[in-house]
């Protein structure tokens, strides 16, 4: 059997998007539900991705970190949801600079 990915979306919008490319997922829209969808999602043994709005993210950061940490499956990639990422134009170079202490222009 073959990884999956798995969606935890705030947006009917994004979840529709992303079943359109195969990937299953569900809404959350308080902390509570967030954390219980992230919790469902990780009882799969296969899930290999787990893709999360930014919006979601910002609800549980702490949750998001935690799992990135571990260094383990599933992988977390955060999306912008259908209004644009709520990142700044250089997020990228900020957490590279940040992270390895390289400055690119």
């Amino acid at each position: 059997m073959s990884l999956r990915a798995f969606l935890i979306s705030d947006n009917h919008d994004t979840l529709v998007a992303l079943r359109l490319a195969g990937i299953k997922g569900t809404l959350a829209y308080s902390k509570d539900e967030i954390i219980n969808a992230i919790s469902e999602a990780l009882k799969d043994e296969y899930l290999g991705i787990l893709v999360v709005t930014e919006k979601i993210s910002s609800y549980v950061p702490h949750v998001v970190r935690d799992l990135r940490e571990r260094g383990e499956l599933p992988l977390i990639v955060e999306v912008p949801d259908r209004h644009g990422s709520r990142r700044d134009r250089d997020f990228l170079t900020s957490y590279l600079r940040e992270a390895i202490g390289v400055n690119i222009e």
